[in-house]
């Protein structure tokens, strides 16, 4: 099993950070560009990625009593990851966003993944502040 692990502080309440994250209609906006999610029945999922062009079955909850959302595939049982974000006073939040690959054909490197991870936390807080300012403004 191969685990990655990248965090990020957003200038945000925890609140407005996890409903931007957890927004189902909103998640092509801050995920790696390559993934594309498909909510048909909560908690069931399709992950359709561009590289390979196949889609994959998955399951996607989000708690936001825990501010907490988490995922996975669901037949194969091959990856796994969660978000999680935290208050950390100042009106300001820190997102951690896990990956773990079960099998490692399933996992692109370190370098890719790290990457999209920093992408990924970059995009959302792009999309915090745009929700933030627009409902201040």
């Amino acid at each position: 099993m191969t685990e990655y692990e990248r965090s990020r502080t957003m200038p945000a309440q925890p609140e407005h950070v996890f409903d931007q994250a957890a927004n189902l209609d909103q998640l092509d906006a801050w995920l790696p560009d390559a993934l594309h999610v498909h909510v048909e029945d909560p908690p069931a999922a399709t992950v359709h990625e561009d590289h390979t062009g196949q889609d994959t079955s998955a399951l996607l909850r989000a708690e936001r009593d825990q501010m907490r959302i988490e995922w996975g595939t669901r037949e194969q049982g091959s990856y796994a990851g969660w978000l999680q974000v935290a208050g950390i006073g100042g009106g300001a939040s820190e997102v951690t966003v896990h990956l773990s690959f079960f099998d490692t054909g399933h996992d692109p490197g370190e370098r890719a993944v790290c990457d999209a991870l920093d992408s990924s936390l970059r995009r959302l807080e792009e999309q915090v502040r745009l929700r933030v300012d627009h409902a201040g403004g």
